[in-house]
């Protein structure tokens, strides 16, 4: 039992997460302070919620490319409802957040349920329609600084226990997925529909039902975080978060999720997201180009998808083998 979690991808990225720091901090010593590495969980919990989201999605054999569009259309609706009426309660953004991103994920799974659509697909193409929308409603002009509210800024930013609002949604997330996925039985439905889709349909299981309330709570998630990244950067504009879903897609591949499906945990969501996180504080401290962060995802994709492979692969001969010797 103990070396099978020691041969974890889990352990294996703490391992590889501890000699980063290490390597960071031989140069730059500040950068493990306590309170330094509080901003970094921080700075990397929008992509700890998308990549949690993310890794339900690909466990059903799908993949959500519109999920940095849900943000931003999401954080551009909150940002001109706090415009318009700067009094309402942040509770009531943040269920207007919560409700859109729901509908437009939503809208994803129905495509993919009911229309059997392939999900990159389905997706690549909303991606496009949220951020036409966005350019629409907005006639292309952002919302800034000066023309939000104060408690619309405030919320993400507000300390407890040293550590910012922000971060203690993408702890409480972590948390309630990681139930979700180990204790319920859709969670394990999602397992199964990734697995095996036949077996799980000879079990009473919907696969694409379930493929329809895994790319709901992706977009929930994305909704959640449209409001959270605008009200702390306080700013939102047509092509905010551009890009930011190759980061998502990276941390789930980066923390042993499966892209053909049925692999994955919470755990390894997040300590994708933290090592990416790590890896995009840590470039301008060490002198490297932000601009390298997109080479060194797209690496890291290749390399976690061809160990993902190796393993699998592993696997199968294992399983011939012992076909083998049973005849």
């Amino acid at each position: 039992m103990l070396r099978r979690i020691l041969r974890s991808r889990e352990a294996l990225l703490v391992s590889a997460i501890v000699l980063l720091l290490l390597l960071i901090s031989s140069r730059f010593p500040g950068f493990v302070a306590p309170a330094n590495l509080a901003n970094v969980f921080n700075d990397t919990s929008p992509l700890i919620l998308l990549a949690i989201g993310q890794m339900i999605v690909i466990l059903t054999k799908c993949i959500d490319l519109s999920v940095a569009a849900n943000l931003a259309l999401t954080g551009m609706v909150v940002s001109m409802v706090n415009v318009a009426e700067p009094g309402l309660p942040i509770a009531v953004i943040l269920v207007i957040a919560v409700g859109l991103g729901t509908i437009l994920g939503m809208f994803n799974g129905i495509l993919v349920w009911k229309l059997a659509i392939p999900p990159i697909v389905v997706t690549l193409g909303t991606m496009t329609i949220f951020r036409g929308i966005i350019f629409v409603i907005s006639d292309g002009k952002w919302v800034n600084s000066h023309e939000m509210s104060p408690a619309f800024k405030s919320f993400p930013r507000t300390d407890i226990l040293g550590l910012p609002i922000l971060g203690w949604i993408a702890v409480l997330a972590v948390i309630g997925f990681t139930v979700v996925m180990t204790r319920t039985t859709l969670g394990r439905a999602f397992y199964a529909a990734g697995g095996n889709p036949h077996a799980a349909t000879y079990a009473g299981i919907n696969v694409g039902k379930t493929q329809f309330w895994a790319f709901t709570i992706s977009g929930a998630l994305a909704g959640l975080t449209g409001y959270l990244w605008v009200s702390r950067f306080a700013v939102s504009y047509v092509d905010i978060a551009g890009g930011f879903e190759l980061d998502v897609v990276a941390a789930c591949v980066i923390g042993g999720v499966s892209i053909m499906g049925g692999i994955g945990t919470v755990a390894g969501a997040l300590l994708g997201a933290l090592f990416l996180g790590i890896i995009k504080n840590a470039l301008p401290v060490v002198d490297i180009s932000p601009f390298w962060q997109l080479a060194i995802s797209g690496g890291a994709i290749i390399i976690a998808v061809a160990l993902n492979a190796q393993s699998n692969r592993g696997k199968g001969r294992i399983i011939l083998k012992r076909a083998e010797q049973a005849t």
